[in-house]
């Protein structure tokens, strides 16, 4: 390797150096993470939700939202929300950056799962609130 005098300093640092920080595996680890961890909190609370919902079976509307008005009950279903949401947009993110490759397509399809992730997140935690409150 031959060295020119440009008048600046060769860059002696590693290439694995040089690309930290770059390109998409930036927070790749992350997203990991943060998809395994609510597929582990969505296992358990689906168990609540199914039993919940079983336990209701054969009820009439007024049993159902007395149950659904019960505080503990109501936190794990906003809970069971949230999370189901916040996977589903997560899943939704890798599909799209693996399969679409359209740049402008690709930016458009994650903006609109992040869109209907958020509206219909807000919808279903709303309503469960509208229930436990009464209204």
């Amino acid at each position: 390797m031959s060295i020119q005098n440009t008048g600046r300093r060769p860059d002696l640092r590693h290439p694995l150096k040089r690309a930290r920080g770059l390109g998409s595996a930036k927070d790749g680890t992350g997203h990991f993470i943060i998809q395994r961890i609510t597929a582990i909190a969505l296992a358990f609370l689906s168990i609540y939700v199914v039993g919940l919902v079983i336990a209701m079976i054969g009820g009439d509307y007024a049993a159902m939202r007395a149950a659904v008005a019960h505080p503990a009950n109501a936190t794990l279903l906003v809970a069971f929300l949230i999370t189901t949401f916040w996977h589903a947009k997560l899943g939704m993110q890798v599909i799209i950056e693996d399969y679409i490759q359209t740049p402008g397509l690709a930016a458009v399809s994650q903006l609109a799962v992040i869109f209907i992730c958020v509206l219909a997140g807000l919808a279903s935690v709303l309503a469960v609130i509208r229930i436990a409150l009464g209204g």
